[in-house]
């Protein structure tokens, strides 16, 4: 009986590990380019790796490295990711209905490694998730990120360091390349991004805020704002309709 578990386990796994190759080739160029831009930013291979293997979010992680080059606090670094990486409670919420009963500590396990791209795996899979196929998934995602990470640094050590300094420059172009194919699908981003963009200006013209602060405080703030506003537009076309 025992064997039979195992067999399944191990099939489970494959199938999962299989479903995350892609993923994982598809993180090839955007770690590469973050341990590059790490690199760049000053830290260490070992700074580079515990981050991408620690943190593991790679909007969060871009955005880490540019409020160290603006020599932002821990705190607020911290509690900027924390706010980027919100989103990661109502993923794992929603996958927790299609996964098999197992201990919390084993979920709370796999469920590190659940990003963008394996929820939207996983969540199209048909049927219940097997802990198997979430190790597997998560596997081979969560090892290519660090893996590309330590080569990017690797590349970023061999460039002239000319070159080096001027790749900061890189990390605006990838926030704007983040940003714009959100802001495509959707106006509510539009309107997110230039609210928080404004009130980043105010506080960082009348240096109310460290910069640290003033992106924690833009974002929350903006972020209030517009879920406001598109909460009054819904009942004010629910009680449209009703009349």
């Amino acid at each position: 009986m025992s064997e039979m578990i195992l067999q399944k386990s191990a099939t489970e796994f494959r199938r999962g590990f299989q479903s995350g190759i892609s993923i994982g080739i598809g993180y090839f160029p955007v770690a590469i380019t973050f341990g590059l831009l790490a690199k760049t930013t000053g830290l260490s291979i070992g700074e580079t790796l515990l981050m991408s293997l620690a943190v593991y979010a790679g909007a969060a992680q871009y955005m880490s490295l540019s409020l160290l080059a603006l020599g932002t606090g821990i705190f607020e670094i911290i509690l900027s990711t924390f706010i980027v990486n919100i989103r990661h409670f109502l993923m794992s919420a929603s996958l927790n209905e299609k996964t098999e009963d197992d201990k919390p500590f084993v979920k709370a396990l796999y469920a590190f490694g659940i990003t963008d791209e394996t929820f939207s795996v996983a969540a199209v899979k048909e049927g219940t998730i097997s802990t198997g196929y979430m190790f597997g998934l998560n596997l081979v995602a969560y090892a290519s990120w660090g893996i590309f990470s330590g080569v990017g640094f690797l590349i970023g050590s061999s460039l002239p360091q000319t070159l080096q300094e001027s790749m900061s420059v890189a990390l605006y172009a990838m926030f704007i390349g983040l940003l714009v194919p959100s802001m495509k699908k959707s106006m509510k981003v539009v309107f997110l991004a230039v609210l928080a963009a404004c009130f980043n200006i105010i506080f960082m013209s009348t240096e109310l805020l460290s910069s640290g602060w003033a992106i924690v405080l833009s974002t929350l703030l903006s972020a209030i704002i517009v879920e406001m506003i598109v909460t009054m537009r819904h009942k004010e076309r629910g009680s449209g309709h009703e009349a």
